[in-house]
Protein backbone atom coordinates (compact mmCIF):
# COMPACT_ATOMS: atom_id res chain seq x y z
CA UNK A 1 0.00 0.00 0.00
CA UNK A 2 2.91 2.34 1.21
CA UNK A 3 4.37 1.96 -2.57
CA UNK A 4 1.14 2.77 -4.53
CA UNK A 5 1.17 5.78 -2.50
CA UNK A 6 4.87 6.76 -3.19
CA UNK A 7 4.14 6.43 -7.22
CA UNK A 8 0.82 8.13 -7.31
CA UNK A 9 0.87 10.76 -9.17
CA UNK A 10 -0.65 14.45 -8.39
CA UNK A 11 -0.60 17.82 -10.43
CA UNK A 12 0.79 20.63 -9.22
CA UNK A 13 1.28 24.67 -10.45
CA UNK A 14 4.47 25.66 -11.45
CA UNK A 15 4.40 29.75 -10.42
CA UNK A 16 7.13 30.75 -12.67
CA UNK A 17 8.71 34.58 -11.17
CA UNK A 18 8.85 36.55 -14.50
CA UNK A 19 7.10 36.67 -17.74
CA UNK A 20 6.28 33.15 -17.99
CA UNK A 21 2.46 31.96 -17.32
CA UNK A 22 1.77 29.77 -14.46
CA UNK A 23 1.37 25.52 -15.77
CA UNK A 24 0.86 22.79 -14.87
CA UNK A 25 2.82 19.32 -13.87
CA UNK A 26 2.87 16.15 -12.78
CA UNK A 27 4.43 14.96 -10.51
CA UNK A 28 4.83 11.89 -7.78
CA UNK A 29 3.04 12.72 -4.56
CA UNK A 30 6.73 11.80 -3.23
CA UNK A 31 9.51 12.90 -4.82
CA UNK A 32 13.11 14.42 -3.83
CA UNK A 33 14.21 17.57 -4.06
CA UNK A 34 16.87 17.36 -6.25
CA UNK A 35 15.05 14.82 -9.18
CA UNK A 36 12.27 17.45 -8.76
CA UNK A 37 14.55 20.20 -9.61
CA UNK A 38 16.21 18.47 -12.85
CA UNK A 39 12.55 17.59 -13.99
CA UNK A 40 11.54 20.85 -13.79
CA UNK A 41 14.55 22.15 -15.68
CA UNK A 42 14.31 19.67 -18.36
CA UNK A 43 10.37 20.71 -19.00
CA UNK A 44 10.73 24.24 -18.52
CA UNK A 45 14.44 24.77 -20.18
CA UNK A 46 15.91 26.29 -17.48
CA UNK A 47 19.80 26.50 -15.77
CA UNK A 48 18.81 23.61 -13.23
CA UNK A 49 22.41 25.42 -11.15
CA UNK A 50 20.74 28.55 -10.42
CA UNK A 51 16.70 27.54 -10.04
CA UNK A 52 15.03 28.02 -6.74
CA UNK A 53 11.91 26.14 -5.35
CA UNK A 54 9.53 27.53 -2.87
CA UNK A 55 6.96 25.48 -1.56
CA UNK A 56 4.47 26.70 1.65
CA UNK A 57 6.78 29.24 1.80
CA UNK A 58 9.64 26.91 2.73
CA UNK A 59 12.61 27.27 -0.21
CA UNK A 60 13.39 23.22 -0.82
CA UNK A 61 16.74 22.21 -0.61
CA UNK A 62 18.43 18.97 -2.15
CA UNK A 63 19.75 18.07 1.01
CA UNK A 64 20.01 18.40 5.09
CA UNK A 65 22.53 16.78 6.80
CA UNK A 66 24.03 14.85 4.11
CA UNK A 67 20.78 13.16 3.67
CA UNK A 68 18.13 13.93 0.53
CA UNK A 69 15.17 15.50 1.16
CA UNK A 70 11.98 14.46 -0.04
CA UNK A 71 9.00 16.19 -0.26
CA UNK A 72 5.53 15.60 -0.14
CA UNK A 73 3.05 17.02 -2.63
CA UNK A 74 -1.19 17.16 -2.30
CA UNK A 75 -2.96 17.69 -5.53
CA UNK A 76 -3.30 21.12 -6.44
CA UNK A 77 -0.61 22.31 -4.46
CA UNK A 78 1.50 25.62 -5.76
CA UNK A 79 4.87 25.81 -6.49
CA UNK A 80 6.73 29.04 -6.67
CA UNK A 81 9.74 28.63 -9.21
CA UNK A 82 12.77 31.56 -9.54
CA UNK A 83 15.76 31.43 -11.36
CA UNK A 84 18.61 33.21 -9.64
CA UNK A 85 20.39 35.43 -11.89
CA UNK A 86 23.33 34.94 -13.06
CA UNK A 87 26.53 36.63 -10.86
CA UNK A 88 27.98 39.50 -12.81
CA UNK A 89 32.03 38.95 -14.05
CA UNK A 90 34.76 38.64 -11.18
CA UNK A 91 35.92 41.80 -11.42
CA UNK A 92 33.21 43.32 -10.82
CA UNK A 93 32.49 41.54 -7.68
CA UNK A 94 32.84 43.02 -4.75
CA UNK A 95 35.74 41.24 -2.59
CA UNK A 96 33.62 40.82 0.41
CA UNK A 97 30.06 39.64 -1.64
CA UNK A 98 28.67 36.63 0.53
CA UNK A 99 29.79 34.02 -2.49
CA UNK A 100 33.45 34.65 -1.77
CA UNK A 101 32.83 34.26 1.75
CA UNK A 102 30.94 31.19 0.91
CA UNK A 103 34.13 29.80 -0.54
CA UNK A 104 36.24 30.41 1.78
CA UNK A 105 34.80 28.52 4.29
CA UNK A 106 36.05 25.39 5.71
CA UNK A 107 34.30 22.25 3.49
CA UNK A 108 34.60 18.80 3.55
CA UNK A 109 36.69 16.50 1.25
CA UNK A 110 34.01 14.56 -0.98
CA UNK A 111 35.72 11.42 0.30
CA UNK A 112 34.28 12.39 3.90
CA UNK A 113 32.37 9.54 5.12
CA UNK A 114 28.86 9.98 5.83
CA UNK A 115 28.61 9.78 10.00
CA UNK A 116 31.58 12.65 9.76
CA UNK A 117 29.26 14.44 7.46
CA UNK A 118 26.28 14.39 9.97
CA UNK A 119 28.68 15.22 12.88
CA UNK A 120 29.73 18.33 10.67
CA UNK A 121 26.51 19.82 9.56
CA UNK A 122 25.43 19.26 13.47
CA UNK A 123 27.95 21.01 14.29
CA UNK A 124 27.92 23.63 11.79
CA UNK A 125 24.37 24.19 11.56
CA UNK A 126 23.09 23.70 14.83
CA UNK A 127 25.11 24.35 17.26
CA UNK A 128 27.00 27.02 15.02
CA UNK A 129 30.68 25.75 15.73
CA UNK A 130 33.04 28.55 13.95
CA UNK A 131 34.90 27.58 10.65
CA UNK A 132 38.31 27.35 12.59
CA UNK A 133 37.09 25.45 15.50
CA UNK A 134 35.70 23.02 12.77
CA UNK A 135 39.00 22.90 11.23
CA UNK A 136 40.65 21.36 13.90
CA UNK A 137 38.35 19.05 14.95
CA UNK A 138 38.45 17.64 11.67
CA UNK A 139 41.71 18.07 11.10
CA UNK A 140 42.43 15.53 13.91
CA UNK A 141 42.58 11.70 13.33
CA UNK A 142 39.83 9.46 15.48
CA UNK A 143 43.10 7.75 16.96
CA UNK A 144 44.73 10.95 18.26
CA UNK A 145 41.00 12.16 19.85
CA UNK A 146 40.78 8.29 21.80
CA UNK A 147 44.43 9.84 23.19
CA UNK A 148 43.27 13.02 24.30
CA UNK A 149 39.99 11.27 25.79
CA UNK A 150 41.86 8.90 27.63
CA UNK A 151 44.25 11.42 28.84
CA UNK A 152 41.45 13.58 30.38
CA UNK A 153 39.75 10.51 31.68
CA UNK A 154 43.66 9.61 33.34
CA UNK A 155 44.06 13.32 34.52
CA UNK A 156 40.79 13.01 36.23
CA UNK A 157 41.52 10.14 38.29
CA UNK A 158 44.96 11.16 39.53
CA UNK A 159 43.21 14.48 40.41
CA UNK A 160 40.70 12.04 42.85
CA UNK A 161 43.74 10.70 43.89
CA UNK A 162 45.78 13.64 44.40
CA UNK A 163 48.30 12.80 42.20
CA UNK A 164 48.20 15.26 39.55
CA UNK A 165 51.96 16.70 39.42
CA UNK A 166 53.23 13.78 38.94
CA UNK A 167 50.71 13.03 35.86
CA UNK A 168 51.16 15.99 34.17
CA UNK A 169 55.34 15.35 35.00
CA UNK A 170 54.69 12.05 33.71
CA UNK A 171 53.22 13.22 30.51
CA UNK A 172 55.92 16.19 29.73
CA UNK A 173 58.63 13.22 30.01
CA UNK A 174 56.25 11.32 27.70
CA UNK A 175 55.91 14.28 24.93
CA UNK A 176 59.63 14.90 24.79
CA UNK A 177 60.64 10.97 24.32
CA UNK A 178 57.82 10.86 21.81
CA UNK A 179 58.88 13.60 19.79
CA UNK A 180 62.82 12.70 20.08
CA UNK A 181 62.19 10.63 16.90
CA UNK A 182 64.01 7.71 15.63
CA UNK A 183 67.58 7.43 14.16
CA UNK A 184 68.75 5.52 11.37
CA UNK A 185 71.64 2.75 12.26
CA UNK A 186 74.47 4.41 13.14
CA UNK A 187 73.58 7.78 13.10
CA UNK A 188 74.33 9.97 15.73
CA UNK A 189 72.60 12.11 17.87
CA UNK A 190 73.65 15.25 18.66
CA UNK A 191 73.72 14.28 22.36
CA UNK A 192 76.59 12.19 23.14
CA UNK A 193 74.35 10.60 26.33
CA UNK A 194 72.10 9.01 23.67
CA UNK A 195 75.25 7.75 21.82
CA UNK A 196 77.57 4.79 22.40
CA UNK A 197 80.71 5.04 24.45
CA UNK A 198 78.88 8.85 24.74
CA UNK A 199 80.50 9.79 21.60
CA UNK A 200 80.42 13.34 20.50
CA UNK A 201 79.61 14.82 16.91
CA UNK A 202 82.60 16.09 15.29
CA UNK A 203 83.03 19.68 15.87
CA UNK A 204 81.32 19.72 19.32
CA UNK A 205 82.67 22.61 21.80
CA UNK A 206 82.47 21.59 25.60
CA UNK A 207 84.38 22.39 29.10
CA UNK A 208 86.87 19.33 28.21
CA UNK A 209 87.91 20.85 24.61
CA UNK A 210 88.49 24.04 26.32
CA UNK A 211 89.89 23.05 29.15
CA UNK A 212 92.51 21.31 27.09
CA UNK A 213 92.89 23.51 24.21
CA UNK A 214 93.87 25.67 27.21
CA UNK A 215 96.54 24.09 28.64
CA UNK A 216 97.58 23.63 24.83
CA UNK A 217 98.18 27.29 24.75
CA UNK A 218 95.56 27.75 21.87
CA UNK A 219 94.18 30.46 23.95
Amino acid sequence: MDEIEEKKMVEIFLKIIGPSPPCRLNVPSSIKVHELRKMIAGNRHMPIENLRLVLRGNVLHDSENGDDEVVQFNNGDSLIVAVKPKPPPKHFRDEFEDDDDDELRFQLPPSTSKWKRKLFYLLRDKLKFPDMLLMVIFSISPKVWVIIMTWFILASIARRYEVAPLFLLATGFGLIFYNLGHRKQGELSAYSVFNEDFRELPGTLNAEHIDRDIRAGRF
